[in-house]
């Protein structure tokens, strides 16, 4: 019965990954609600900041400031984001298949490229490929925060500001439901008409400025990129652990399947192997 016990180490080691699967699909399950929760709470806020942001555009037009501005440089800037951990199907992989797409398009313009990488799995892929990258941020956790997103993302909005970048672009996955994540690849900079709009039917507001209205308006424009690239951030995270808990789900019902495939090889195999020894112990009563 050697096969046999081979088969039997076979279905113990199936069913140790399992378990494995089964835990993480339940872990990814209670982190995925709270993903879900955190990225709509976020949703208003990015959405009042852009109303605020279009009007003040319109209420001041004399005054433009340098994210609305076309710039004729030779480069061009890209935020990555990805996850920090692998088991999530193939999230990541089409996020990058859109970049690499891009970066293409870019190198065959005669374009250099700078990229923001948030998450290790970007990280690790920018630097196989060869882009520069010129900041970087990983283990952000289960929670995004503001703060360590700012520096690494200031990089490329200084480097716009300054006219050394042409156009800034945003990747990242975003969260439709449990089932369904989209991946994402928008411009961010020059902030254009269709990412800029009061809405419609509003009446034009207008304002006093403290102390003045580029001050304000500098603030607050930087302000309503970096709430972008936040909400950017927890969709991704929303994305990411729906896209886990279906790739965990998945493995556990194909361990399941080889589990009941390698059960029924074994009981052929131990049905033989008593057929064989009923047959050669009639035989050799046959021969006494």
């Amino acid at each position: 019965m050697a096969a046999g016990k081979e088969i039997r180490g076979k279905i113990k080691s199936v069913e140790n990954t399992k378990k494995i699967t089964k835990a993480m699909e339940m872990v990814a399950a209670s982190k995925m609600r709270k993903a879900q929760e955190r990225m709509r709470h976020a949703r208003p806020y990015s959405d009042k900041v852009r109303n605020i942001a279009a009007n003040l555009g319109k209420a001041n037009p004399e005054y433009t400031h340098p994210f609305m501005k076309l710039n004729d440089a030779k480069t061009a800037g890209f935020i990555v984001v990805t996850t920090d951990k692998g088991l999530c199907g193939g999230m990541n992989t089409n996020v990058l298949r859109l970049v690499t797409t891009k970066l293409r398009e870019a190198q065959a313009t005669g374009m250099d490229s700078h990229a923001v990488a948030i998450g290790n799995k970007g990280l690790g892929f920018l630097n196989r490929i060869g882009a520069k990258v010129v900041s970087h941020v990983t283990q952000l956790g289960d929670t995004p925060h503001l703060d360590k997103l700012i520096g690494p993302v200031k990089v490329l909005l200084d480097a716009y500001a300054q006219g050394k970048v042409s156009a800034v672009y945003l990747s990242y996955t975003k969260f439709i439901n449990t089932m369904r994540q989209e991946p994402v690849l928008e411009q961010l900079l020059p902030l254009t008409a269709d990412n800029f709009k009061a809405d419609e039917g509003q009446p034009g507001w207008d304002y006093i400025y403290e102390p003045d209205a580029q001050a304000v308006i500098d603030e607050l424009l930087l302000r309503y990129v970096e709430a972008l690239v936040y909400q950017a951030v927890a969709e991704n995270m929303a994305s990411e652990q729906s896209a886990r808990m279906v790739a965990m789900k998945a493995a556990t019902d194909n361990a399941g399947n080889v589990i009941a495939e390698l059960k029924l090889v074994y009981n052929k195999t131990r049905q033989a192997a008593i057929t064989k020894e009923l047959s050669e112990i009639v035989a050799g009563a046959a021969a006494v």
